[in-house]
């Protein structure tokens, strides 16, 4: 009970001295706000960026396709959408977990407080992530240090982004064995493209507020790194296909 009792005066005083020192969330995140990236970190941003919403969209679109096709009786086209959207969903994760790792790789050599504004539970739909993150949300709200919450936010994406994968390719064999495929199966489709978005784009957010803070020497090898991540995504398609 003792145990308890000090870490809970510990958290406290440690949520009140983050108030006291300005260092709250909601500060930090319009402070970010005023940062821009130069012409050199939005050429490197860009493309990338563009590259990982239109693969996203890719999904999303087909599977709401596929589920038009299927609630208007035609079951086959359905599931030529649900293929496509199987193999673009590989495609995406190779990505955005690439991506990830090179933010780990670079992190080093981040200058100043990296903006950082963190996930939240709010806005996903799906168990798996709510349970996946709410460890993750608590400890960003008592980690001060912004390097120490981008750490943890890479390593809680990399996680869900696995995780979300797994249930996604967990409810597309499901399918797969059977023609009788039930309402909940096309509603866990939904719930997962709906999160697997979400998780992209703040994947981007964080690839642009290291991008911020990595000095003009590093920009060149970082996005050669990158050019290799997306090759690699190139290679996947040609080879799923």
């Amino acid at each position: 009970m003792g145990v308890l009792v000090g870490g809970l005066i510990l958290l406290i005083a440690g949520l009140v001295l983050r108030g006291l020192l300005g260092l709250n969330p909601n500060r930090r995140h319009g402070a970010s706000r005023h940062h821009r990236l130069t012409d050199q970190q939005l050429a490197i941003f860009t493309p990338f960026s563009t590259e990982v919403e239109t693969q996203v969209a890719i999904i999303s679109i087909s599977l709401d396709d596929a589920i038009n096709e299927h609630n208007s009786g035609h079951p086959d086209l359905a599931w030529r959408l649900v293929q496509l959207s199987a193999s673009e969903w590989a495609r995406v994760t190779e990505t955005i977990t690439g991506l990830l790792e090179i933010l780990h790789k670079y992190l080093p050599q981040a200058c100043g407080v990296i903006p950082c504004r963190g996930m939240t539970v709010r806005g996903f739909k799906t168990r798996l992530m709510a349970d996946h993150l709410r460890l993750y949300e608590f400890l960003d709200k008592i980690i001060v240090h912004s390097r120490m919450r981008f750490q943890l936010q890479i390593h809680a994406s990399k996680r869900a982004v696995a995780a979300l994968t797994s249930e996604f390719t967990r409810t597309y064999a499901g399918g797969e064995r059977s023609s009788d495929r039930s309402p909940e199966f096309w509603q866990r489709l939904d719930v997962d493209s709906h999160d697997f978005d979400l998780l992209a784009k703040e994947t981007l957010l964080a690839f642009r507020g290291l991008l911020i803070c990595l000095p003009a020497e590093d920009l060149a090898a970082f996005s050669a790194d990158l050019q290799g991540v997306l090759r690699r995504g190139v290679l996947s398609a040609s080879t799923t296909a």
